[in-house]
Protein backbone atom coordinates (compact mmCIF):
# COMPACT_ATOMS: atom_id res chain seq x y z
CA UNK A 1 0.00 0.00 0.00
CA UNK A 2 1.91 3.25 -0.60
CA UNK A 3 1.86 6.41 0.86
CA UNK A 4 -0.50 8.19 -1.24
CA UNK A 5 -3.25 5.92 -0.08
CA UNK A 6 -3.47 6.94 3.36
CA UNK A 7 -4.09 10.89 2.40
CA UNK A 8 -7.04 11.60 4.12
CA UNK A 9 -10.01 11.52 1.20
CA UNK A 10 -11.72 14.43 3.46
CA UNK A 11 -8.47 16.96 3.68
CA UNK A 12 -7.80 16.15 -0.48
CA UNK A 13 -11.40 17.41 -1.14
CA UNK A 14 -10.63 20.37 0.93
CA UNK A 15 -7.67 21.55 -0.77
CA UNK A 16 -8.79 20.32 -4.60
CA UNK A 17 -12.79 20.92 -4.08
CA UNK A 18 -14.12 22.76 -1.69
CA UNK A 19 -11.32 25.50 -2.16
CA UNK A 20 -12.96 26.55 -5.14
CA UNK A 21 -16.82 26.50 -3.89
CA UNK A 22 -16.31 28.87 -1.33
CA UNK A 23 -19.87 29.71 -1.14
CA UNK A 24 -20.39 27.51 1.99
CA UNK A 25 -19.61 30.80 4.19
CA UNK A 26 -22.37 30.31 6.46
CA UNK A 27 -21.91 26.84 7.74
CA UNK A 28 -21.28 26.26 11.29
CA UNK A 29 -22.23 29.46 12.73
CA UNK A 30 -24.05 31.00 15.68
CA UNK A 31 -25.69 34.11 12.94
CA UNK A 32 -26.52 37.39 14.12
CA UNK A 33 -28.92 40.06 12.78
CA UNK A 34 -26.85 43.55 12.07
CA UNK A 35 -24.30 44.54 10.04
CA UNK A 36 -20.68 44.81 9.90
CA UNK A 37 -19.17 48.34 10.22
CA UNK A 38 -16.74 48.24 8.00
CA UNK A 39 -19.30 47.12 5.03
CA UNK A 40 -22.27 48.47 6.13
CA UNK A 41 -24.10 45.53 4.80
CA UNK A 42 -22.54 41.98 5.46
CA UNK A 43 -23.90 40.14 8.15
CA UNK A 44 -21.79 39.26 11.20
CA UNK A 45 -21.36 36.08 13.43
CA UNK A 46 -20.25 35.55 16.86
CA UNK A 47 -17.20 33.97 17.80
CA UNK A 48 -16.66 33.02 21.94
CA UNK A 49 -12.74 33.70 22.00
CA UNK A 50 -10.18 34.36 24.97
CA UNK A 51 -10.72 37.89 25.05
CA UNK A 52 -14.76 37.43 25.02
CA UNK A 53 -17.19 36.88 22.13
CA UNK A 54 -16.39 38.90 19.04
CA UNK A 55 -18.52 39.99 15.81
CA UNK A 56 -16.63 39.10 12.20
CA UNK A 57 -18.22 38.89 9.04
CA UNK A 58 -19.95 35.83 7.86
CA UNK A 59 -17.55 35.69 5.35
CA UNK A 60 -14.25 36.98 5.77
CA UNK A 61 -12.28 37.95 2.24
CA UNK A 62 -9.24 39.86 4.07
CA UNK A 63 -7.94 37.54 6.58
CA UNK A 64 -4.27 38.55 8.41
CA UNK A 65 -2.89 35.56 10.37
CA UNK A 66 0.11 36.22 13.01
CA UNK A 67 1.34 32.82 14.00
CA UNK A 68 1.87 29.28 11.76
CA UNK A 69 -1.05 27.40 13.33
CA UNK A 70 -3.66 29.82 11.93
CA UNK A 71 -1.90 30.10 8.76
CA UNK A 72 -1.96 26.08 8.42
CA UNK A 73 -5.75 26.49 9.79
CA UNK A 74 -6.57 28.79 6.87
CA UNK A 75 -4.65 27.26 3.82
CA UNK A 76 -6.37 23.98 5.56
CA UNK A 77 -9.73 25.32 4.93
CA UNK A 78 -8.99 26.86 1.55
CA UNK A 79 -8.47 30.38 2.37
CA UNK A 80 -5.39 32.42 1.30
CA UNK A 81 -4.66 35.04 4.43
CA UNK A 82 -3.40 38.41 2.46
CA UNK A 83 -0.86 38.81 5.40
CA UNK A 84 0.95 36.42 7.77
CA UNK A 85 3.75 36.78 10.17
CA UNK A 86 6.81 35.16 9.32
CA UNK A 87 8.72 32.22 11.70
CA UNK A 88 11.96 32.39 12.76
CA UNK A 89 13.19 30.57 9.89
CA UNK A 90 14.76 31.02 6.51
CA UNK A 91 12.26 30.34 4.42
CA UNK A 92 10.02 32.82 6.32
CA UNK A 93 7.06 30.40 6.10
CA UNK A 94 6.92 27.61 7.14
CA UNK A 95 8.02 24.93 4.34
CA UNK A 96 6.11 22.52 4.52
CA UNK A 97 3.36 24.52 3.23
CA UNK A 98 2.79 24.41 -0.40
CA UNK A 99 4.46 27.61 -1.93
CA UNK A 100 1.84 28.09 -4.77
CA UNK A 101 -0.53 28.74 -1.61
CA UNK A 102 1.59 30.80 0.25
CA UNK A 103 2.87 32.76 -2.84
CA UNK A 104 1.43 36.45 -2.48
CA UNK A 105 0.95 36.66 1.17
CA UNK A 106 1.72 39.69 2.30
CA UNK A 107 5.07 39.40 5.18
CA UNK A 108 3.43 42.00 8.47
CA UNK A 109 6.84 41.04 10.48
CA UNK A 110 8.32 37.97 12.57
CA UNK A 111 5.61 36.18 15.04
CA UNK A 112 5.91 37.71 17.78
CA UNK A 113 6.77 41.47 16.67
CA UNK A 114 4.22 41.88 14.09
CA UNK A 115 3.94 45.20 12.42
CA UNK A 116 0.84 46.68 13.34
CA UNK A 117 0.68 49.93 10.15
CA UNK A 118 1.72 46.82 8.13
CA UNK A 119 -1.41 44.94 8.83
CA UNK A 120 -3.77 47.94 9.40
CA UNK A 121 -2.60 49.17 5.38
CA UNK A 122 -4.01 45.55 4.51
CA UNK A 123 -7.24 46.71 5.55
CA UNK A 124 -8.54 43.24 6.79
CA UNK A 125 -11.53 42.04 8.12
CA UNK A 126 -10.41 39.56 10.02
CA UNK A 127 -7.00 38.81 12.09
CA UNK A 128 -6.49 35.60 13.24
CA UNK A 129 -4.15 34.61 16.65
CA UNK A 130 -3.65 33.73 20.40
CA UNK A 131 -3.64 35.10 23.51
CA UNK A 132 -0.47 33.93 24.64
CA UNK A 133 1.18 35.11 21.62
CA UNK A 134 -0.50 38.34 21.11
CA UNK A 135 -2.71 39.03 24.16
CA UNK A 136 -0.78 42.56 25.11
CA UNK A 137 -1.59 43.86 21.54
CA UNK A 138 -5.05 43.06 21.75
CA UNK A 139 -6.05 46.68 21.62
CA UNK A 140 -4.40 47.88 19.26
CA UNK A 141 -5.22 44.31 16.89
CA UNK A 142 -8.84 45.11 17.95
CA UNK A 143 -8.98 48.60 16.06
CA UNK A 144 -7.90 47.50 13.07
CA UNK A 145 -10.08 44.39 12.35
CA UNK A 146 -12.09 41.77 14.49
CA UNK A 147 -9.62 39.82 16.61
CA UNK A 148 -10.03 36.48 17.28
CA UNK A 149 -7.78 34.91 19.76
CA UNK A 150 -7.47 31.46 21.42
CA UNK A 151 -6.06 30.89 24.64
CA UNK A 152 -3.12 29.20 23.81
CA UNK A 153 -1.00 27.47 20.65
CA UNK A 154 0.32 23.98 20.25
CA UNK A 155 -1.62 21.11 22.82
CA UNK A 156 -5.18 21.90 21.86
CA UNK A 157 -4.41 22.65 18.45
CA UNK A 158 -7.94 20.61 17.24
CA UNK A 159 -9.93 22.86 19.51
CA UNK A 160 -7.97 25.93 17.88
CA UNK A 161 -9.10 24.89 14.67
CA UNK A 162 -12.43 24.71 15.65
CA UNK A 163 -12.36 28.41 16.37
CA UNK A 164 -10.28 29.15 13.42
CA UNK A 165 -12.74 27.67 11.02
CA UNK A 166 -15.98 29.35 12.62
CA UNK A 167 -14.48 32.78 12.44
CA UNK A 168 -13.77 31.97 8.96
CA UNK A 169 -16.93 30.73 8.33
CA UNK A 170 -15.89 27.24 7.17
CA UNK A 171 -17.97 24.88 9.29
CA UNK A 172 -18.55 21.99 6.59
CA UNK A 173 -15.16 22.12 5.53
CA UNK A 174 -13.73 21.52 8.73
CA UNK A 175 -15.75 18.56 9.72
CA UNK A 176 -14.77 17.04 6.62
CA UNK A 177 -10.71 17.85 7.46
CA UNK A 178 -11.27 16.41 10.84
CA UNK A 179 -13.35 13.05 9.70
CA UNK A 180 -10.06 13.06 6.96
CA UNK A 181 -7.66 13.19 9.75
CA UNK A 182 -9.33 10.03 12.14
CA UNK A 183 -9.63 7.83 8.52
CA UNK A 184 -5.89 8.71 8.08
CA UNK A 185 -4.63 7.84 11.76
CA UNK A 186 -7.31 4.95 11.42
CA UNK A 187 -5.40 3.92 8.23
CA UNK A 188 -1.88 4.33 9.89
CA UNK A 189 -2.50 2.18 13.06
CA UNK A 190 -3.84 -0.41 10.90
CA UNK A 191 -0.67 -0.54 8.96
CA UNK A 192 1.54 -0.84 12.07
CA UNK A 193 0.30 -3.88 13.20
CA UNK A 194 -3.09 -2.27 14.74
CA UNK A 195 -3.70 -0.77 18.00
CA UNK A 196 -2.14 -3.75 20.60
CA UNK A 197 0.94 -3.49 18.63
CA UNK A 198 1.50 0.12 18.61
CA UNK A 199 0.76 0.74 22.25
CA UNK A 200 3.88 -1.70 22.49
CA UNK A 201 5.76 0.79 20.57
CA UNK A 202 7.31 2.94 22.73
CA UNK A 203 8.68 6.63 21.22
CA UNK A 204 9.98 9.83 21.93
CA UNK A 205 10.61 13.40 20.40
CA UNK A 206 13.97 15.09 20.88
CA UNK A 207 14.84 18.75 19.89
CA UNK A 208 17.59 20.36 19.79
CA UNK A 209 17.09 24.24 20.18
CA UNK A 210 19.74 26.60 19.99
CA UNK A 211 20.10 28.36 23.25
CA UNK A 212 18.47 25.88 25.25
CA UNK A 213 18.53 22.26 26.61
CA UNK A 214 17.73 19.32 25.01
CA UNK A 215 13.80 18.56 24.95
CA UNK A 216 12.79 15.55 25.31
CA UNK A 217 8.97 16.15 24.63
CA UNK A 218 5.88 14.92 27.17
CA UNK A 219 2.17 14.13 26.64
CA UNK A 220 1.19 18.06 26.39
CA UNK A 221 2.21 18.90 23.13
CA UNK A 222 1.30 18.93 19.23
CA UNK A 223 3.45 16.12 18.42
CA UNK A 224 2.09 14.12 21.33
CA UNK A 225 -1.50 14.60 20.50
CA UNK A 226 -0.62 12.84 17.07
CA UNK A 227 1.39 9.79 18.40
CA UNK A 228 -1.26 9.65 20.72
CA UNK A 229 -3.73 9.24 17.80
CA UNK A 230 -2.10 6.91 16.38
CA UNK A 231 -1.75 4.63 19.95
CA UNK A 232 1.74 4.81 19.56
CA UNK A 233 3.21 4.33 23.47
CA UNK A 234 5.39 6.74 25.31
CA UNK A 235 8.37 6.29 27.54
CA UNK A 236 8.21 6.84 31.31
CA UNK A 237 10.48 9.58 31.19
CA UNK A 238 7.72 11.38 29.33
CA UNK A 239 5.97 11.82 32.45
CA UNK A 240 8.79 13.91 34.05
CA UNK A 241 7.95 16.64 31.49
CA UNK A 242 7.40 20.27 33.20
CA UNK A 243 3.46 20.77 32.22
CA UNK A 244 3.01 17.84 30.42
CA UNK A 245 5.50 19.55 27.62
CA UNK A 246 9.02 18.59 27.56
CA UNK A 247 11.77 17.25 29.90
CA UNK A 248 15.20 19.18 29.11
CA UNK A 249 18.68 17.59 29.61
CA UNK A 250 22.14 18.23 28.91
CA UNK A 251 23.94 16.21 26.10
CA UNK A 252 25.30 14.09 29.03
CA UNK A 253 21.73 12.79 29.95
CA UNK A 254 20.59 11.99 26.35
CA UNK A 255 20.56 8.03 27.04
CA UNK A 256 17.27 9.48 29.33
CA UNK A 257 15.50 9.51 25.89
CA UNK A 258 16.03 6.41 24.77
CA UNK A 259 13.34 4.27 23.70
CA UNK A 260 11.75 1.54 20.91
CA UNK A 261 11.95 4.31 18.12
CA UNK A 262 13.81 8.19 18.18
CA UNK A 263 12.75 11.22 16.19
CA UNK A 264 14.68 13.94 16.22
CA UNK A 265 14.44 17.55 15.13
CA UNK A 266 16.62 20.69 15.41
CA UNK A 267 15.95 24.29 15.66
CA UNK A 268 18.58 26.23 15.17
CA UNK A 269 22.45 25.91 14.33
CA UNK A 270 22.83 21.67 14.70
CA UNK A 271 26.27 23.11 16.48
CA UNK A 272 24.82 25.74 18.60
CA UNK A 273 21.91 23.46 19.85
CA UNK A 274 24.50 20.75 20.43
CA UNK A 275 22.85 18.35 18.05
CA UNK A 276 25.90 17.80 16.54
CA UNK A 277 27.95 17.29 19.74
CA UNK A 278 25.06 14.94 21.35
CA UNK A 279 24.28 12.50 18.16
CA UNK A 280 28.03 12.57 17.86
CA UNK A 281 28.85 10.95 21.32
CA UNK A 282 29.01 7.73 22.85
CA UNK A 283 25.94 7.95 25.18
CA UNK A 284 23.85 8.52 21.73
CA UNK A 285 25.37 5.84 19.77
CA UNK A 286 24.57 3.46 22.58
CA UNK A 287 21.19 4.10 22.80
CA UNK A 288 18.94 0.95 21.71
CA UNK A 289 16.91 2.65 19.28
CA UNK A 290 20.36 3.93 17.59
CA UNK A 291 21.75 0.69 17.37
CA UNK A 292 18.59 -0.58 16.32
CA UNK A 293 17.89 1.54 13.38
CA UNK A 294 15.41 3.46 14.75
CA UNK A 295 16.11 6.76 15.30
CA UNK A 296 14.85 9.34 12.41
CA UNK A 297 15.91 12.86 11.87
CA UNK A 298 12.73 14.87 11.15
CA UNK A 299 11.57 18.62 9.79
CA UNK A 300 11.37 20.83 12.96
CA UNK A 301 9.54 23.16 10.59
CA UNK A 302 6.99 20.15 10.01
CA UNK A 303 6.70 18.60 13.18
CA UNK A 304 7.05 20.94 15.48
CA UNK A 305 6.68 24.51 14.64
CA UNK A 306 3.04 23.68 12.15
CA UNK A 307 0.64 22.96 14.23
CA UNK A 308 -1.90 22.35 12.09
CA UNK A 309 -3.76 19.91 10.12
CA UNK A 310 -2.04 20.33 7.26
CA UNK A 311 1.25 19.37 8.90
CA UNK A 312 -0.62 16.67 10.58
CA UNK A 313 -1.60 15.15 7.26
CA UNK A 314 1.83 14.49 6.46
CA UNK A 315 3.30 13.55 9.41
CA UNK A 316 1.28 10.80 9.77
CA UNK A 317 2.35 9.98 6.40
CA UNK A 318 6.15 10.23 7.60
CA UNK A 319 5.43 8.37 10.72
CA UNK A 320 3.96 5.46 8.53
CA UNK A 321 7.18 5.64 6.29
CA UNK A 322 9.61 5.08 9.04
CA UNK A 323 7.48 2.37 11.27
CA UNK A 324 6.60 0.64 8.58
CA UNK A 325 9.75 -0.99 8.26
Amino acid sequence: MTLRSFRPRALAAVSLTAVAALTLAACGSSDDSGSDSASGSAATRTVKTAMGDVKVKKAPQRVVVLDTAELDSALTLGVKPVGATHADVTSGFLNYLPKDQVAGIEDVGQMMTPNLEAIAGLKPDLILTSKIRHGDKYAELSKIAPTVMTENTGYPWKENFQVHAEALGKGAEAKMVADGYADHVADVTKALGGKEKVAATEVNMVRFVEGADIRIYGKKNYIATILADVGLGRPAITDQAKDGFSYDVSPEKIDLADADVVFHSTYGDPKKSKETETTGGGLWKNMDAVKNGKVFAVDDQLWIQGIGYTAADKILGELHKSLVK
